[in-house]
Parts: structure tokens; C-alpha cells; sequence
């Protein structure tokens, strides 16, 4: 994997990360810690410092940090190539995207964030890349009025895990299982 995929990747898997001013750390949290590690490894290949801990003694959430200075750039969409978007996108979705976890449940790709432009971006990107996509909604006004989500149309599941995919431990193992990829 080359440098620009990986930068790409880890631009797009901040967006569930924080940035802590005081000790100008940037922080993921997540409970599944290969995950975690994944991004330890990336960074590492990068030349970048980060530590994974777990947080508190009874919770079951790990947490990332690092100083690296990546993480302060910003993905330009018009200036990359194809290569680089998937990656934002794999990183992105890996963050912040949902696939059902029960097998027996049905099958659907989610995208959700309370920033309604980052999403119209990442959903015109998908759709340059040929994977069509629902409508940006609120899931529910009532819960969070400020909380947007969009579908990969059904008939776009297959071309989103083959070309987009994941690196999510988890999310991997899914679509290897219930997309035979």
C-alpha cells in the first residue's frame, strides 16, 4: 500500500477522532482495538508516533492517540486521485459507516454524521465512482435533529464492498461473508 493511499485513508478515518488543544493530540475511540491497531500500523509506516490505551477500568473502549500532524490537513476532493477517494471513503466508512452485524438481519451500507456537507461530498464522490446512493435524511428529528445518514442503494452492495471496502476488522469479515468477496 503507497503513502497517499494510507494518508487518504487515515484523513478519512479522523472523522471519528477528536483533537485535544491542550496536548495537541488527536484521539480515536472505538471498542474494537484491531481496529485501532490497523490505524498504529498505518501511522507507524508514515513515521508517526501513536499510543493505544484502554479507557476507564470497567468499559470495553480503547482509545488511540497521536501527534501526528496529518490529521491537522484537509482532503481536498477536486485535487485527488480515484485511488486516493476510495481511500478517504474506505477510511470514512470504517468510521463512521454501518453494516448489520447479525447475519440473519437485513443487509444494508449506511453512512451517518451530524455534518451534512462532509456527507453531500462523500456521497458525490461515491456516485463519480459509479455507487448509487439514497437520499441524505434525518434519521429522527425527534432523537437529534442535527444527525444526518445515507444508503448504498441495494443494487450498489456489491461494487461498494468491492470497490470502496473496509479495513474495519469487523466490517471486513462481514462483507467477505455476506458479499462473497
Amino acid at each position: 500500500m503507497n503513502n497517499d493511499f494510507i494518508i487518504a485513508y487515515l484523513l478519512g478515518a479522523i472523522h471519528d477522532g477528536t483533537y485535544n488543544r491542550k496536548h495537541r493530540t488527536f484521539r480515536i475511540t472505538q471498542a474494537n482495538i484491531d481496529w485501532l491497531k490497523l490505524i498504529k500500523r498505518c501511522l507507524n509506516k508514515l513515521g508517526y508516533k501513536s499510543w493505544i490505551y484502554k479507557e476507564g477500568k470497567n468499559r470495553r473502549v480503547y482509545a488511540l492517540e497521536t501527534t501526528a500532524d496529518i490529521f491537522g490537513s484537509k482532503f481536498d476532493r477536486n485535487m485527488s486521485t480515484e485511488n486516493s477517494k476510495i481511500a478517504y471513503i474506505r477510511g470514512y466508512f470504517d468510521a463512521e459507516g454501518g453494516i448489520p452485524q447479525n447475519a440473519n438481519h437485513w443487509f444494508y451500507i449506511q453512512i451517518s454524521q451530524k455534518n451534512k456537507l462532509e456527507l453531500e461530498n462523500l456521497k458525490n464522490i461515491l456516485e463519480e465512482l459509479n455507487i448509487s446512493c439514497g437520499k441524505i435524511h434525518i434519521p429522527s428529528a425527534k432523537a437529534d435533529p442535527d444527525y444526518y445518514r445515507f444508503y448504498i442503494s441495494r443494487r450498489s452492495h456489491k461494487d461498494f464492498a468491492k470497490i470502496i471496502g473496509s479495513w474495519h476488522p469487523r466490517k471486513n469479515k462481514i462483507f467477505r461473508l455476506r458479499m462473497k468477496i
